[in-house]
């Protein structure tokens, strides 16, 4: 078993009501802490810094062995960090904890994971009468219990998994009903989402919940490869596809809100495909409509076009669509705003969503995802350069827009992450939230220095949102390097 120890003290944070506590831990990515730790015990390069790497079809045809069974791998951690949390416009008492966040990991592969672990802050001082040791927010709702499970997942990007965690920009396969949808963008709220994946003959089905523990937001999608249905397995599959969503809010956000239901019918043609040697380009044509099903002329339709474009060091995904909105429909409704619209939506109404109306129109929508790493893509999410970009520009002047980039500098020990999330532009009442973070390793990568700074919203108890901010210095030191 390999053990890592690390300790992280924050110098200073700033953030508006104690919610931003949880912003002022350094995030890290533990698919790569994990794979290391798999290469130490291996003492074998992994794919990516590996540039003999076999081809597919030789691994294929290499017969398995004992030798080539990945290890199980494990991982024991322990976190110490200050924190002082600052109200924003002069709003309540400063608050200062002591955070504590130990982490067990286990991992065997690219097919297991398990984290488990969550930070407990512990008060030093402010809160008011009665304010108890533990901050109350981190665990007040069974909801909360969900953030001990950081990561557990079964069967990796087979198309048969399991995936249980912090869910952040997913997507519902077509992205038309859930679109880039975050889970914990209220920061008193930290729940467990989980998402499963399977296939049956010509049948592929994704299916979401956004919190485990509570009623919240659920949904499915089923796609039918339409080609294997008329003339058998195809050669490649998923040419053509007919594919059904259907979500369900099921209205509680801590009170009693209106229950909201979307279905979506989506239908896909690959009309160019081309590969070979570890390199694809394909591009494809879709068209939908969806509406809300009970309520008469609640509907919407969509058409645009897609490009998938693969190589040994670049992955990238683009879209571009024209989309029309009647009666209160819109695309991607559950999207990366949707935990905080619950409560007060972006823009002039500065009421909840299921209370708020939208206007009939059209508008233009293009997303944005690029990898790039100089030596070889792998499983691992850490590139020298990540970028997620998605716009929406209404035809009535509403514009939104959300985004992440990250880059790896320096071989790998500066590492740097900039997110930002705009929605309603060009409206009064817009929303803006933008955040940043860096880690920079010293010493050969077992000391690193970090930083973060943003905003962040606060749903209060009258249902309106409280804005607030956080920043934070601090040193850490590890040795799974």
């Amino acid at each position: 078993m390999l053990m890592r120890w690390s300790w992280a003290v924050v110098m200073l944070g700033l953030v508006p009501g104690a919610g931003g506590a949880q912003e002022a831990a350094a995030p890290e990515d533990f698919d790569a802490t994990i794979r290391r730790l798999e290469e130490a015990i291996s003492a074998e390069p992994s794919g990516e810094e590996e540039a003999g790497a076999a081809r597919p079809e030789e691994e294929a045809s290499a017969p398995a062995t004992s030798e080539s069974t990945p290890p199980w791998t494990s991982l024991l951690r322990m976190d110490a960090a200050t924190l002082t949390l600052l109200p924003r416009r002069g709003a309540g008492t400063d608050e200062g904890f002591v955070q504590l966040e130990p982490l067990v990991a286990l991992g065997k592969g690219e097919s297991f994971r398990l984290i488990l672990g969550a930070p407990v802050r512990l008060r030093l001082w402010g809160g008011g009468a009665g304010a108890g040791l533990v901050r109350t927010e981190d665990w007040d709702t069974l909801s909360d219990w969900g953030q001990v499970v950081r990561l557990f997942m079964v069967g990796g990007d087979t198309p048969n998994s399991v995936w249980l965690g912090m869910m952040e920009g997913y997507s519902l396969l077509s992205g038309h009903l859930v679109r880039r949808y975050g889970n914990r963008v209220n920061p008193d709220y930290s729940p467990a989402g989980v998402i499963a994946t399977g296939t049956l003959g010509s049948v592929y089905a994704e299916a979401f919940v956004s919190d485990v523990l509570s009623a919240r937001l659920t949904g499915a999608e089923v796609a039918l490869d339409v080609q294997h249905v008329l003339f058998g397995r195809p050669p490649v599959p998923g040419r053509y596809t007919l594919a059904l969503s259907a979500v369900h809010d099921w209205g509680r956000v801590g009170n009693t809100a209106r229950p909201l239901t979307l279905a979506h019918l989506d239908a896909t043609a690959v009309v160019l495909r081309r590969g070979r040697k570890g390199r694809r380009v394909e591009a494809h044509l879709l068209g939908g409509w969806g509406g809300r099903p009970g309520e008469r002329g609640a509907w919407g339709a969509v058409a645009g076009v897609g490009v998938d474009a693969l190589t040994p060091t670049v992955d990238l995904r683009a879209r571009l669509e024209g989309r029309l909105q009647r009666g209160g429909f819109r695309q991607g409704a559950f999207g990366p705003d949707y935990e905080l619209a619950r409560f007060q939506v972006a823009g002039p109404a500065s009421v909840p969503l299921a209370e708020a109306s939208f206007p009939e129109g059209t508008s233009a929508y293009g997303e944005v995802i690029f990898s790039w790493d100089a030596v070889r893509l792998s499983g691992m999410r850490q590139r020298h350069l990540f970028l997620s970009l998605g716009v929406e520009a209404f035809s009535w002047g509403r514009v939104d827009v959300d985004g992440r980039l990250e880059a790896q500098l320096f071989h790998r020990d500066l590492s740097l992450g900039v997110s930002g999330l705009a929605t309603a532009m060009g409206q009064s009442g817009a929303r803006y939230l933008v955040s940043g973070e860096a880690r920079w390793r010293l010493l050969g990568g077992n000391l690193y220095a970090l930083g973060q700074g943003g905003t962040l919203l606060f749903p209060t108890p009258e249902g309106t949102l409280r804005p607030g901010a956080f920043a934070a210095v601090g040193l850490g030191v590890d040795h799974a390097r």
